[in-house]
């Protein structure tokens, strides 16, 4: 499953490069049907262009492959990430009942899946998908590292 794995991450990496060209953080996500290989939405990082603090790339691509399947469970799906996700964005993921998410960077300081509030883990949560990190971590991290050493120059603020 890694060639496979890393076929789709590829694809949230040109997604995260595109954001970055837009100036927004490089994140991607991809969410693909398992069983047909499909890739079904995709999304990048929007907020600071759509004035939308949810707008985060896993966000994007929920909604829209909750538009194309017209069914706000997305169940048996696996969601590709560029990051590892964020307390939001895992709420959200769980709440679709996706099924698996794989990331390509860690995230030790907004990431709530193996940093954090290891949201996946609590006994609250009702749906805990399968969870695979660093799948091309090391490019999904350089192109984070880049585009914020690139920021720390300017003197733009910026938030994922």
């Amino acid at each position: 499953m890694a060639g496979h794995d890393e076929r789709f991450m590829r694809m949230a990496l040109a997604l995260a490069q595109a954001a970055a060209d837009a100036g927004e953080v490089p994140v991607g996500a991809v969410i693909v049907d398992e069983s047909s290989g499909e890739v079904l939405a995709t999304g990048s990082n929007g907020p600071v262009a759509g004035h939308d603090p949810t707008a985060h790339a896993e966000i994007v691509a929920l909604r829209a492959a909750a538009e194309r399947l017209r069914n706000y469970r997305l169940t048996g799906l696996t969601l590709y990430v560029t990051l590892e996700p964020c307390a939001m964005c895992a709420g959200a993921i769980s709440h679709a009942r996706i099924g698996r998410v794989v990331w390509g960077a860690d995230d030790p300081k907004g990431g709530a899946v193996i940093h954090g509030p290891r949201l996946f883990e609590q006994p609250t949560l009702h749906h805990r998908p399968t969870v695979e990190g660093g799948v091309l971590a090391g490019e999904a991290g350089e192109l984070l590292r880049g585009f914020f050493r690139a920021r720390r120059g300017t003197g733009v603020a910026s938030a994922r």
